[in-house]
């Protein structure tokens, strides 16, 4: 694939993405037009039960515009990715339902949010679940290594989305579950809308 980017154009979009999730990893309210924290979270339907479970201070660095986990059903002790984890919470929701038999990795390019990450996994002393940093087009990880991969709101930050989904496409088991949530721009005017998107590689 070609791509239309060049390096000084993929060098300026991360800038500016760190710029602003600087921001976001000390608080993300009030850094978009969407609700953040527990009440995001409780508006986007998450599982009440894993929602009592968590303190104030990692449910309020939720930001995401959708729900990953109602695209599909996560089995306990599965290989889960979250791409683009930013601080952690649906990591650690995924850690939580995939228990100590599963596996949790949070991907993200922006380190003071795997900061954050790491600091909300500690408040909750989970184990099963790991933070790495990345830029996300070459991924690290072997073929068919994930049983499900998860994602809110981060392919649209992607310059290279082709390349991105072939390699999450690459890194998920056959028959694996790729359960995306993501925002687009539509209209002569801008609008935010929501996409879900639930796939299933045969």
């Amino acid at each position: 694939m070609i791509s239309n980017f060049t390096l000084v154009d993929k060098a300026q979009i991360k800038k500016n993405i760190e710029n602003k999730y600087l921001k976001v990893a000390v608080i993300s309210d009030g850094q978009f037009r969407y609700p953040t924290g527990r009440e995001a979270l409780e508006t986007l339907g998450y599982d009440s039960n894993i929602l009592i479970t968590l303190p104030r201070s990692v449910a309020d660095s939720y930001c995401g515009t959708g729900n990953p986990f109602s695209l599909g059903k996560i089995e306990k002790g599965e290989t889960i990715l979250d791409f683009g984890c930013g601080a952690g919470v649906d990591t650690l929701i995924v850690a939580k339902i995939v228990g100590d038999r599963g596996k949790a990795i949070g991907l993200d390019i922006i380190p003071k949010m795997l900061e954050k990450a790491i600091e909300n996994r500690n408040i909750l002393g989970l184990t099963n679940v790991n933070f790495i940093i990345s830029q996300g087009d070459e991924l690290e990880f072997a073929n068919e290594y994930f049983d499900t991969i998860i994602s809110n709101s981060v392919i649209n930050l992607v310059p290279e989305k082709e390349s991105t989904l072939k390699e999450l496409y690459r890194c998920m088991k056959l028959g694996g579950k790729l359960l995306l949530v993501d925002q687009i721009f539509i209209g002569e005017k801008i609008k935010q809308h929501d996409v879900r998107v639930k796939s299933w590689f045969q």
